[in-house]
């Protein structure tokens, strides 16, 4: 029914009348030193592309690339934070495949189901339709100030667990009010992941700068240069669809609304007159989502930045 025509976050085959199945796959290397942490954070991230399609994940199988030479209790914690977190979602671990790597890496690839006729896709959003930001942007700048000895595994908890936490609660409320469009936010950084879902809908997008919520410390680090290297190309390759009218420090904050999220938040278009239903939902579930913005008629693609 769907492979990457528009850059969505799953496959969707269908199976039957009343049901289709997910499929995606996410590995990376390891972003904190803590093995059980880096297991929980990589199955979350892994996770979350099922969320973001509306679905339910039922079965993952390990991806795991590790130098023998760091020996069976280092990988026993990162397979056991992965095995966490597969639990949590209700789903679990099937297996799975290792090899002997240089450079430690962990994923997994993860089977779920949704209804035909309830697929989220990142195509939909109507102009007049309002943002939804479900987690704080900064990840990858967190990331890369732990990598600089800036900070530590116990200053850095709060972007830890963020990173670490299902986005099944904002998915659950994602299905509650039926939401135009949705797509969780990850290695394109904001911009990049909401011009993918402007782009495919055939609008444009504003977003208001100060509802954007951002790690605390992030833009300080953003300020410095503090941030992945991977964030220059999405810069670059967001700057030809972005227009800036902030009097806040541009430099700065396309540092922020670039950075490359690991585990980030769902992002989801809704009408506005559903905007406080889905707010109310999400509440109710624990979420503290944002309001960062609308969609728009306009040049398709392009993103106001104010």
């Amino acid at each position: 029914m769907l492979g990457f025509e528009t850059s969505d976050d799953a496959a969707v085959y269908r199976l039957s009348a009343d049901q289709a199945a997910l499929l995606t796959v996410d590995f990376f290397t390891p972003i904190v030193d803590d093995p059980y942490d880096f297991g929980r954070i990589t199955a979350a991230n892994a996770l979350s592309d099922i969320y973001a399609m509306g679905g339910r994940p039922l079965a993952a199988m390990n991806l795991l690339a590790f130098p023998c030479s760091l020996g069976p209790d280092v990988v026993g914690e990162v397979v056991r934070g992965g095995a966490e977190k597969v639990t949590e979602a209700g789903a679990v671990v099937v297996g799975g495949h290792t090899i002997d790597d240089k450079e430690p890496k962990y994923g997994l690839s993860v089977f779920g189901t949704v209804h035909p006729d309830r697929i989220v896709r990142n195509r939909g959003a109507r102009a007049g339709d309002v943002l939804f930001l479900t987690k704080p942007l900064g990840t990858g700048i967190f990331g890369t100030a732990l990598k600089n000895g800036r900070e530590t595994e116990t200053s850095a908890r709060t972007v830890i667990e963020s990173m670490a936490a299902l986005n099944a609660k904002a998915a659950d409320a994602m299905n509650e009010v039926r939401v135009n469009a949705g797509t969780d936010v990850t290695g394109f950084g904001l911009l990049g992941h909401l011009h993918e879902m402007i782009a495919a809908s055939g609008v444009a997008a504003e977003i208001d700068l100060v509802r954007v919520p951002v790690f605390e410390g992030a833009l300080e680090y953003a300020a410095e240069g503090v941030v992945p290297g991977r964030t220059a190309d999405v810069i670059e390759f967001a700057a030809p669809f972005t227009t800036w009218s902030s009097s806040l420090a541009q430099e700065t904050w396309m540092r922020v609304l670039c950075d490359p999220q690991t585990s980030g938040g769902l992002l989801l278009a809704v009408p506005s007159e559903d905007a406080t239903e889905l707010r109310i939902a999400l509440e109710g579930r624990g979420v503290l989502a944002a309001q960062v913005g609308r969609v728009l008629d306009g040049d398709v693609g392009s993103i106001g930045v104010v």
